[in-house]
């Protein structure tokens, strides 16, 4: 079990960031923040690393996953110049998708099931990569899968991740798209089930209020929460979150 993370989120739509509000991508607008000065993702890096001392991101490019458009230039620039650790989600849908984002010296390359085409490019990935550099990221509406697989489509995700265990995978992320956005709070029923049930590293994202949710997070066992909402719009205070980082230990 890896230490407990609090890893900021980055969704990337026409090569800015944007604020995601329940998967409804079509409504998605450029990321107005109380804490930020713009919407440019290299800015948005910077000054939280700044203001936080994070050093890890996860970024969701929905160029790539919505339209097939990664946003290359982009990753080079961030890797290059920065001096971060990224876990990034680039739309993987094939061997050859997998092949052209191996490539790039990402801390975690992130598999998502909302756009591989088969399991078999879980195992293929766990051969190129390696698992200590993947995760496989559960994605869902409403506790359904997401996915264009057609025999996990709509499935409760218990069943999937222990397929997706036993193919080898040693991390997962649990994100619920519905939540993304509305600060909903809580920890639902299915994710302690599948905590129960996993013996590998789970990360969540989506619907983080508060720093209580935080906590409960942590004192539950999981390995860390994706922020973006909370954080963006100031219900994360950052000085109070520059402080629990530390206390904990949250080192690069």
């Amino acid at each position: 079990m890896v230490g407990f993370k609090i890893i900021p989120v980055i969704d990337i739509l026409n090569s800015e960031a944007v604020h995601a509000v329940k998967g409804e991508r079509n409504k998605y607008k450029p990321l107005k923040s109380k804490i930020l000065k713009s919407s440019n993702p290299i800015e948005i890096i910077k000054d939280l690393k700044q203001q936080t001392c994070f050093y890890e991101f996860y970024i969701a490019d929905l160029d790539a996953i919505i339209k097939k458009k990664p946003n290359l230039d982009l990753y080079i620039k961030i890797l290059e110049t920065l001096n971060v650790n990224i876990m990034i989600d680039p739309g993987i849908r094939n061997r050859k998708d997998l092949l052209i984002f191996s490539k790039f010296d990402f801390n975690k390359l992130i598999l998502g099931l909302e756009t591989i085409g088969d399991f078999q490019i879980i195992s293929d990935a766990i051969n190129i990569v390696g698992n200590d550099k993947l995760i496989v990221s559960i994605d869902m509406c409403k506790g359904k899968i997401i996915s264009s697989i057609k025999e996990i489509k709509n499935q409760i995700p218990l069943k999937v991740i222990k397929k997706i265990e036993e193919i080898g995978i040693r991390e997962i992320i649990l994100l619920d798209l519905y939540r993304v956005g509305q600060k909903l709070g809580g920890i639902p029923l299915s994710y302690q089930e599948i905590l129960r049930s996993f013996k590998g590293n789970i990360l969540v994202g989506g619907g983080i209020k508060n720093f209580n949710d935080i906590i409960s997070f942590k004192e539950r066992n999981f390995s860390g929460v994706l922020i973006a909402t909370a954080l963006y719009d100031g219900s994360l205070n950052i000085d109070k979150l520059k402080s629990f980082k530390q206390k904990k230990k949250f080192n690069r």
